[in-house]
């Protein structure tokens, strides 16, 4: 009889909790990008920390630290779907993640993806919200054709297998450069890799068997993302050969803001990865709440180049991507 008193102590702090929980009626998000050390993660965590302030709800923010560790984030949909209210991911592996996300929903429980897209998920989760990854490769591909006037070799250098969404913008641009009968594609099936280091590596290699004489044998390269875009910029200035091929890459960063006004660089589709976390953020709570959300919502893509550097919506779309 003496234990009575304290565990009715214990069991009315536990329910006074709970009941103060469900009183405050506070909902929990977590989102889970594909990693955490790029700076477009940064930005997408920018814009779901404004979502998540202006609508009073509680955020966590964490991913893998590297974008090809699958298990981690299978893990982490999985963990942090126990402890919140829905989740918003951006899957590295449009197959790898479904069960993990299909589970996650299937105890009722929403999901938002966001960036790239999952294999057959349409009838499962809340809404995808990125950008048309497909029709970023299209304007990429119609810009380099417009510089190169529609003839000369070009190359392009592959992100990583299993990534939807640089996958659809390579198939993009593969697709809209065949509308130039003049342009030949020499090489499309080399993989950067997950890190800077490795894509610098396999851009120097492919640089190497492109070589001819003191220059390169190609017009024109496209790169399908930052660590693809920052690697073939890095083995291109390693060589000397910066600005002697017309170079389309994909997402910001400093350098290339530097690459471009240098002439190394001759444009980059950008995304929107602070409006990317916004809107999946708002997306999710507007699903808790009961509310109709669309099934696809674009973020939008944009074409910078040397000539628009300094037009108000395009600094004003690099400010909100770098440091």
């Amino acid at each position: 009889m003496k234990y009575i008193p304290i565990l009715a102590i214990f069991a009315s702090a536990f329910l006074t909790g709970c009941n103060k929980s469900q009183k405050s009626g506070q909902l929990s998000i977590a989102v889970i990008p594909k990693g955490t050390t790029h700076i477009y993660w940064k930005s997408v965590e920018a814009g779901a920390k404004k979502a998540a302030a202006e609508l009073g709800v509680n955020l966590t923010f964490i991913g893998p630290p590297r974008e090809d560790d699958r298990s981690q984030q299978i893990d982490l949909v999985t963990n942090q779907a126990l402890q919140n209210d829905a989740i918003v991911l951006a899957p590295l592996d449009a197959v790898a993640l479904r069960d993990s996300v299909k589970g996650v929903t299937d105890k009722g429980k929403p999901v938002v993806i966001i960036d790239s897209s999952l294999a057959d998920s349409a009838g499962f989760i809340a809404s995808y919200v990125a950008t048309d990854n497909r029709e970023g490769g299209r304007i990429a591909a119609r810009h380099l054709s417009e510089i190169l006037a529609g003839k000369g070799k070009i190359a392009v250098l592959r992100y990583m297998q299993g990534s939807a969404s640089t996958e659809q913008r390579e198939e993009g641009f593969l697709e809209e450069i065949k509308k130039s009968p003049g342009i030949e594609v020499v090489s499309s099936e080399q993989f950067a890799g997950a890190t800077a280091s490795q894509a610098q590596d396999v851009a120097t290699n492919l640089l190497t068997r492109l070589a001819s004489g003191d220059g390169l044998s190609i017009d024109g390269l496209f790169c399908s993302n930052q660590t693809s875009t920052y690697g073939m910029l890095q083995a291109l200035r390693g060589k000397n050969l910066a600005g002697t091929t017309k170079f389309i890459g994909f997402d910001c960063d400093a350098t290339f803001i530097d690459a471009l006004k240098k002439g190394e660089m001759h444009g980059s589709i950008l995304q929107d990865p602070v409006n990317m976390g916004y809107l999946g953020v708002k997306t999710a709570v507007a699903k808790l709440k009961g509310e109709k959300v669309e099934a696809v919502i674009d973020t939008g893509a944009t074409l910078i180049t040397p000539d628009n550097l300094n037009e108000p919506k395009v600094a004003d779309l690099i400010k909100s991507q770098l440091p």
